[in-house]
């Protein structure tokens, strides 16, 4: 009651009117009054003497108390204490032992004191309360003082108007807030600090008396305003024992350390997530840029807000990087969470950029370490931009917090990767340098994989281009396109090739041929084979007869398993000798009729050896057009090989009309799309004029 008091004091409101309703503690407390007369009888008796002694205000009322309520044995106790009331004035306060109507006996607390009326007659006024009564209100009393003073959990009251009445130790010492500063204040001015709108939610219960059980909450409380902490807190409406509302109690439990656990522990979890997406979506492909890609989508937003990899041009070049000076980056990939003009501050994908030696992140790749910095200024943007401009970017998005890993690879530095946040309060710290590392070095041997098959793969494209002929410019009676496409960026180079050889007689070989495999040693195989070929056409041997010497050459080299289609074309007997070595029918377009596959026999591909070859002769006259071509133009995975075929026959004869070359691009664009599973040789020979009929026709 003392707090309370205060608080109303401290508030400057004025107490409670006449009209105010009881507190409820006299009805706990069952007080009777009685009022004796100077000669010991009864003149007032109220109802609660009634329940405290038994008898009606009829069978008390003009009889001597001390025959009425108290035993024999204490009759000349009670009579020489009733006199010193009454000679004294003084009050007299105790326990006495009275006797019930019903014959039992019960402790009663006594408070006595003498009364003066406007006759001058004296009379003693008695206040009785049962004493186990009195004790259990007092007990109570004293174990809830004791409580909240020693409760490890921080309680509050409010009055109804939600102004502090009343902390305890624990709450001061939870919040950092003194009792001093509450009393008397509403709620609002003292949780200033909580994200949230505390007034609201305490006004709720207060009208609906809906209680708030265990809410956890996250702020920055005035006595640590650099660190999280965490709370549960439970809000409840006070009643007395009529229901009253008296106001609005809460507590806080501080649950910090398990919810710095827990944050932790999930925090570890998510790590071991990272992580291991980074060995499922990191490395999909043979692709640089997609494995880089791949990397800066994997770490945002979880670790970073902004995200790069950025490789030294030097390691895509395959040479060693200086130990000193500038460095020389070619940007692969940036991510972000969110949009941010801090993506502008990076290098744009696919372009170069230098950075000077005093930039972190050539720091970062000349040292093999990485670099961090918790909370970054202006100076430390400047090192981190490549210029002032990307600077000002990033200062403008809000980043606060830097961190570049070495991109290492068997023991080389293939580049960084640069990490930013902006969004994210938490700055970077050693435990992100370790996960950041341990992400960019599985990145790296990926991107290492990746290089190492680019660079295979580039030199593998060189020998094939070297290695397809340049067509010669006139070929007698005969119009030829062709076209050589490879496979997608991360497929293999095959063994496709083809070949227009002019022959004595006007004659003309046309082949196409496939090396089973890929790689460098498929192109290689494939020079070879059409250098032989080549060679035998110039000995004017019929198809059959070539493919034989072509099978039998295979025998020593050891990537042979090869299909090919050897034709010779007569412009002057209209015809078209050709032979077939496992390999897929050339289309024929003729002139007034509808494409189609040329029924021929299959033959075995080169290197089974064995198998006889077979000629087959066709007309081939002026306006007919022949079509050769490898698989990887019409077997796809997803596709049957009969529906592919019949495409081709109709891109064939939509293309009715159109020059070789014209023709060639359309069928490609048809079946061919970029990024194809394989690599693909087409050829298509369009029959002109007989050689020598224009000046047969002067």
């Amino acid at each position: 009651m003392g707090t309370t008091e205060s608080a109303r004091e401290v508030a400057g409101r004025p107490p409670a009117g006449p009209a105010a309703p009881p507190s409820g503690l006299l009805d706990l407390l069952s007080v009777a009054a009685v009022v004796l007369n100077a000669d010991g009888q009864v003149v007032f008796w109220s109802p609660k003497a009634e329940e405290l002694f038994g008898y009606t205000a009829t069978e008390a009322l003009g009889r001597f108390a001390a025959d009425l309520t108290v035993h024999e044995e204490h009759r000349d106790e009670v009579i020489k204490l009733f006199a010193e009331v009454m000679e004294s004035g003084s009050d007299w306060a105790g326990a006495f032992p009275i006797r019930h109507k019903n014959g039992s006996t019960r402790l009663v607390e006594f408070r006595n004191m003498r009364l003066l009326d406007d006759l001058g007659d004296t009379y003693v006024l008695g206040l009785a309360a049962d004493q186990a009564a009195v004790q259990r209100v007092e007990r109570d009393a004293a174990l809830a003082v004791r409580l909240v003073s020693q409760s490890p959990v921080g309680l509050a009251i409010l009055g109804p108007d939600l102004r502090y009445l009343a902390v305890n130790p624990a709450l001061e010492r939870i919040t950092g807030q003194s009792a001093a500063e509450r009393l008397g204040r509403p709620v609002g001015e003292v949780l200033t600090f909580l994200n949230t709108d505390p007034e609201a939610r305490l006004r709720h219960v207060l009208e609906t008396g809906e209680s708030v059980v265990d809410r956890d909450i996250v702020c920055r409380p005035p006595n640590d305003p650099d660190h999280e902490h965490a709370w549960s807190v439970s809000y409840y409406r006070l009643e007395d024992s009529a229901g009253r509302v008296l106001g609005l109690a809460y507590s806080v439990i501080d649950v910090t350390e398990r919810h710095r656990a827990a944050a932790e522990a999930a925090r570890a979890r998510q790590r071991l997530a990272l992580i291991a997406g980074a060995s499922a979506c990191v490395g999909t492909t043979l692709d640089l840029e997609t494995t880089a890609r791949e990397l800066a989508d994997l770490v945002v937003p979880v670790l970073a807000d902004v995200a790069a990899v950025d490789l030294l041009d030097s390691a895509l070049r395959c040479r060693t990087a200086p130990d000193e000076g500038p460095a020389r980056f070619r940007a692969l990939a940036v991510s972000a969470a969110h949009p941010t003009v801090a993506v502008g501050a990076a290098d744009p994908p696919g372009g170069l950029a230098t950075y000077d030696s005093d930039r972190l992140i050539t720091r970062c790749v000349r040292t093999g370490e990485p670099v961090l910095v918790p909370r970054t200024t202006r100076p430390d943007l400047e090192r981190i931009a490549r210029h002032g401009e990307a600077a000002s970017l990033l200062e403008e998005a809000g980043v606060h917090s830097y961190l570049a890993v070495p991109l290492m690879a068997r023991g080389e530095v293939l580049g960084a990767l640069d990490l930013v946040r902006t969004r994210n309060p938490a700055p970077f710290d050693d435990d992100d340098a370790l996960l950041a590392a341990e992400l960019a070095a599985r990145a790296a041997v990926c991107i290492d994989n990746a290089r190492g098959y680019q660079t295979q793969r580039h030199a593998a494209l060189t020998l094939q281009r070297s290695m397809l002929p340049e067509l010669p410019s006139h070929l007698p009676g005969l119009e030829v396109a062709c076209r050589y496409q490879p496979a997608g960026a991360t497929s293999e180079i095959g063994g496709d090739w083809y070949d227009a050889i002019p022959l004595r007689g006007d004659k003309t070989a046309l082949v196409v041929g496939d090396v089973m495999g890929s790689g460098i040693n498929a192109a290689a195989t494939m020079g070879q084979l059409r250098s032989a070929a080549r060679a035998f056409a110039e000995l004017d041997l019929a198809p059959a007869e070539a493919l034989y010497h072509l099978d039998h050459l295979t025998e020593g080299v050891e990537q042979a398993i090869t299909t090919c289609i050897y034709c010779v074309y007569d412009p002057h007997r209209g015809q078209c000798r050709m032979c077939l070595a496992g390999h897929l029918p050339p289309a024929l377009l003729g002139a007034g009729r509808e494409a189609r596959l040329l029924d021929l026999p299959a033959g075995a591909p080169l290197g089974v050896g064995g198998v006889p070859f077979e000629d087959t002769t066709i007309p081939f006259g002026p306006g007919d057009e022949l079509v050769l071509y490898t698989d990887g133009l019409v077997e796809t995975r997803r596709e049957s090989i009969d529906a592919r075929l019949d495409t081709l026959l109709d891109a064939l004869t939509a293309t009715r009309g159109r020059e070789p070359e014209d023709a060639c691009d359309r069928i490609l664009e048809i079946l061919r799309p970029p990024g194809g599973e394989d690599d693909v040789a087409l050829l298509i020979a369009r029959a002109g004029p007989r050689p020598g009929a224009a000046r047969e026709g002067r």
